[in-house]
């Protein structure tokens, strides 16, 4: 095997965040340094909290560094509608044995980039608030940053609006510093999350691998079913996130610019892109539009199957 990927999450669990952090503690492709945190989907107490439950249902070690509480320049926006009041729909888990770094999230991110000397990626599976004061804080991290894997957006359509993705709509600015930023990225959004999906019976074979990991895996996916959008089954959003991060083997992918809208009353949180135009732009991402959907069914199993 190659080299294993030094990689950070930048998650706000959530369940397809808890997802998420199930499968890439168990690809072989990466190396986990760190888990940071950020207000997303609940407030930034339970998002960490919820990041030190599942690492002590994994069995992890990995440091877990809390960030923004509110985005950028913004009010938070929150899921409770789709994650419950507690981000994971009450769904019991063990309380953690161990805390947070005292790191900020964004100091963590710098501290684990320069160690790493310009081969860091980051997945970054919540809003974007995190490295957006990275960023803004550090103006050498750009290029200590290899890739990032972004969780967010979309070239058509939304879910939190009719043009939004609620990651990219909860801290618009953020993710526009990013976007603008010059580091390496590849977006994994809706075009591709619909389709990475797993019908009811595929959610039953990983439940009765029999593990607890499997059976959390079973219970957060199942609460992800999103009849309206994905009426197949219960689609992946982090997950594939964390599988492309992985290896692209099995996805398709374009080439082409990507920035996001900031001030639109309607427009707001938009990922606009020229993907669909002929404004020919100087490519800044690499969008993931598809996936092999049999074969990441069968590899999110054979990655769960290693508990």
């Amino acid at each position: 095997m190659s080299e294993r990927i030094p990689v950070i999450i930048d998650c706000d669990p959530g369940c397809d965040d808890t997802a998420a952090l199930l499968l890439a503690f168990r690809c072989p492709e990466l190396d986990i340094r760190g888990i940071t945190t950020v207000s997303g989907n609940v407030a930034l107490d339970k998002t960490t909290r919820n990041a030190l439950r599942v690492c002590e249902t994994i069995g992890t070690g990995v440091p877990v560094s809390a960030g923004a509480v509110k985005p950028m320049f913004c009010e938070p926006v929150y899921a409770p509608h789709v994650h419950g009041e507690d981000g994971l729909q009450g769904i019991p888990l063990p309380e953690p044995q161990k805390q947070v770094t005292g790191k900020h999230a964004w100091d963590a991110i710098y501290q684990e980039a320069v160690a790493q000397d310009g081969k860091l990626e980051i997945i970054a599976v919540g809003p974007l608030t995190n490295l957006g004061i990275a960023l803004a804080k550090y103006n050498d991290l750009a290029k200590r940053i290899r890739r990032i894997v972004i969780m967010g957006g979309a070239a058509a359509g939304g879910n939190v609006t009719p043009c939004a993705e609620f990651n990219i709509y909860v801290d618009p600015e953020a993710a526009d510093i990013v976007f603008k930023s010059g580091i390496p990225l590849c977006v994994c959004g809706l075009d591709v999350t619909l389709k990475a999906y797993l019908t009811a019976d595929e959610l039953r074979e990983i439940g009765a691998l029999g593990t607890p990991q499997a059976k959390l895996f079973e219970a957060v996916t199942s609460q992800n079913c999103e009849k309206r959008f994905c009426p197949q089954g219960a689609p992946l959003h982090d997950p594939a996130a964390v599988l492309y991060a992985a290896g692209d083997g099995i996805f398709s992918v374009q080439r082409c610019w990507m920035r996001v809208e900031t001030s639109g009353t309607i427009t707001r949180g938009k990922t606009v892109t020229d993907c669909y135009s002929d404004a020919q732009k100087e490519p800044n991402v690499t969008l993931v539009l598809d996936v092999d959907r049999k074969k990441f069914a069968a590899r999110v199993k054979e990655i769960m199957a290693r508990y």
